[in-house]
């Protein structure tokens, strides 16, 4: 049995059996999963279904399927969601409630005992935010500019979330911290909440050693146009002061960036493989981690809190912003330096 934090109480006893079709489209929703099934969300059986032509996730598929604990399949990569009820499942799983595709599947038939919501960073806070909202909340990303269809699938999908949590059938599951006043207006909606700490992940071997004393985790807000790429730049050489750097590229990142960065003598870009949480577990006492605000920072100091590690996010001033960066997009993205807090 798994305990899980449900309205009215602390925590409720649920049984570990049934089979879940398992939906992904990004790496840290394929560990998440893996890490759901390992604390028994899931029942004794659980499918994944990840997204096909999503180069991001070959490395992390690889990985995974060699080593994923016992009741976990891998279906072929495919476009499309498996219908909530297919084959038999008890739980529909899946990381992105604003992906249109996801939204759509939820607006059928929803045949399942249970859907739950798997970790996909800060959007699934954001979820959670929006789910408890006194008014109707389009479910759609924060930088995109939904047509009236797109938001009003939105809307819909917001409905349907609301509505499955009201019946008790809505599980949300995040190595995030959830704010106080939010968590239990989630719960007294009736959803449920159930967190983690990689608790799986740390089972596993380590195959990544690192020997540079500082670690920089990188990000994409260059690439998507949010702030400034120059500035980025010469604070990633400025660490070089302290001595070698070793940078771990977002999968967004240019080509171009990274190799101008590699040009630095005492910056060694690393290639783009697995989430930074299965790759940065080894670090040992002395070393730092630097990035910009990012999921990784409070997911980052949930494996090496007890390892002496230092963590540290750096605020982005605001210079660096570009116009396409809302002052809410900005609160939302700068968040995580509240929650990589100890």
């Amino acid at each position: 049995m798994y305990r899980v934090e449900s309205p009215g109480d602390s925590s409720v006893a649920r049984p570990r059996f049934g089979h879940a079709e398992v939906w992904v489209e990004s790496p840290l929703q394929l560990l998440s999963a893996i890490e759901a099934h390992g604390a028994g969300l899931l029942g004794t059986s659980s499918r994944i279904h990840p997204r096909g032509g999503t180069t991001a996730l070959d490395a992390t598929l690889a990985t995974l399927m060699a080593q994923a604990p016992a009741g976990v399949r891998f279906a072929e990569p495919t476009q499309t969601p498996p219908a909530p009820g297919s084959s038999g499942a008890r739980r529909w799983v899946t990381g992105d409630a604003y992906s249109g595709r996801v939204q759509r599947a939820l607006l059928g038939r929803i045949a399942v005992q249970e859907v739950v919501i798997i970790d996909d960073g800060l959007a699934t806070l954001g979820l959670i935010k929006a789910l408890v909202s006194a008014e109707p909340t389009a479910l759609v990303r924060q930088r995109s500019i939904p047509s009236p269809a797109r938001r009003a699938l939105g809307i819909a999908s917001w409905y349907r979330l609301r509505a499955l949590a009201r019946a008790g059938r809505l599980l949300i599951f995040t190595a995030l911290p959830v704010d106080a006043h939010i968590r239990a207006k989630f719960l007294a909606l009736g959803g449920y909440l159930e967190g983690h700490r990689f608790e799986w992940l740390n089972t596993q071997p380590v195959s990544e050693r690192i020997a540079e004393p500082t670690v920089v985790v990188g990000s994409a807000m260059a690439a998507d146009g949010l702030i400034h790429a120059d500035p980025y730049f010469r604070w990633l050489h400025s660490l070089t002061l302290d001595g070698p750097v070793a940078y771990f590229p977002h999968r967004r990142e240019s080509a171009t960036f990274l190799e101008l960065l590699a040009a630095h003598d005492k910056i060694a870009v690393r290639e783009h493989t697995i989430p930074i949480e299965m790759r940065l577990r080894a670090l040992r006492h002395g070393q730092l981690v630097r990035a910009l605000p990012s999921t990784a920072l409070p997911s980052l100091r949930l494996l090496l809190g007890g390892s002496e590690v230092r963590i540290l996010g750096k605020q982005i001033p605001r210079a660096w912003w570009k116009p396409a960066a809302s002052t809410e997009l900005r609160n939302h993205l700068s968040s995580s330096l509240e929650l990589s807090t100890p």
